[in-house]
């Protein structure tokens, strides 16, 4: 049976030490197919992995929360993907004519990330990121950014006139019916931990760092859900519609190509070697997190797949490639033996 082999696969990152536990949702069209949770929620925390486990999705925040922020906006008519950052703040002139396209698509010529962390707390952290100015010119390659959807964040902000995390759960997760996601879950959740940040482990704050000195709240990362919201957050965008179609499908279906590198919308899209493995088509869209999450859809068949680990609980780094090949061989057993 296909899914002994998915349990021996997720199980074999237990094994290895790569994560502690880990949850797994297999869906097609809006149907649960298969659920598993394994292992226990951190290296010292020997409670079971359940549906309910609260994981960090690190960049996965960038499609749960402002890349759908931004579809609705763009849905109601408040931006469009050609509004540019000298709409809305006073940037730097080379910073005047990046559109929200750019940022989406990482064309921005955005540095990757920022170091003032170390510096800059809050609000001064956020103004220095929208002051950066970009290291290359627009479209001239694709260099994935965190500014660029921190960035993103202070436009919904902006626009909305509303605190971000506010807007989101309003706007996002509540109608969708995702009640444990969340910036800043409460303790009284079942959270599993992630790495360590100034002798403590962090639990319920974000694993970035960019996110972390904001505040907890941020465009590229921090937020917190689980495997039972993130299969509500897939069907509901793929048939439920809090996104008209149309708009969903264009953020989705176009594919932005330079050289070798390929985004959507703030979606990846798959490639050679990527954590989707090899059998998606070019019409596939999904995303990582730093902490050891990920999400790929195949909407040629219908199926999807969510998996959800704090990776970062036992190594930031060194257990990076091994987290990409389970990753790979995941999708593989899943897109090939169903798709």
């Amino acid at each position: 049976m296909i899914w002994n082999r998915v349990d021996d696969t997720v199980l074999s990152g237990i094994g290895k030490a790569v994560y502690p536990g880990a949850a797994l949702v297999v869906g097609k069209d809006n149907e649960m197919l298969y659920s598993k949770c394994y292992g226990t929620i951190a290296v010292d925390d020997n409670r079971p992995v359940d549906l309910e486990t609260v994981y960090d999705l690190a960049s996965m925040t960038k499609i749960v929360a402002t890349t759908t922020a931004v579809m609705l906006l763009v849905s109601r008519g408040e931006v469009s993907l050609w509004d540019t950052l000298g709409d809305f703040f006073e940037v730097p002139e080379s910073k005047k004519n990046i559109a929200l396209y750019h940022l989406l698509t990482h064309t921005s010529g955005m540095q990757p990330y920022s170091e003032a962390w170390r510096e800059l707390r809050g609000r001064e952290l956020l103004e220095s990121i929208i002051r950066l100015e970009p290291l290359s010119g627009l479209m001239e390659k694709i260099d994935y950014s965190c500014l660029n959807f921190i960035t993103l964040m202070a436009v919904v902000e902006k626009v909305t006139c509303r605190k971000y995390d506010e807007f989101c759960l309003n706007e996002i997760f509540k109608p969708m019916g995702m009640d444990n996601t969340t910036y800043l879950p409460p303790l009284t959740h079942s959270i599993a931990p992630t790495c360590e940040r100034d002798g403590v482990t962090l639990r319920g704050l974000p694993d970035d760092e960019l996110a972390y000195y904001l505040g907890g709240v941020s465009g590229n990362a921090g937020l917190f859900s689980t495997a039972g919201d993130l299969f509500k957050f897939v069907s509901g965008l793929m048939y439920a519609r809090l996104i008209p179609s149309r708009v969903f499908e264009s953020f989705v279906g176009e594919t932005v190509l330079i050289g070798e590198d390929k985004r959507h919308l703030g979606w990846m899209s798959p490639s050679k070697g990527s954590s989707g493995g090899d059998m998606l088509g070019e019409d596939a869209f999904g995303h990582t997190g730093f902490t050891g999450t990920s999400l790929w859809v195949d909407p040629q068949s219908g199926l999807y797949v969510i998996l959800l680990t704090n990776r970062t609980n036992i190594s930031r780094r060194e257990t990076i490639p091994q987290m990409q090949q389970i990753r790979r061989r995941l999708h593989n057993l899943v897109f090939g033996g169903l798709g």
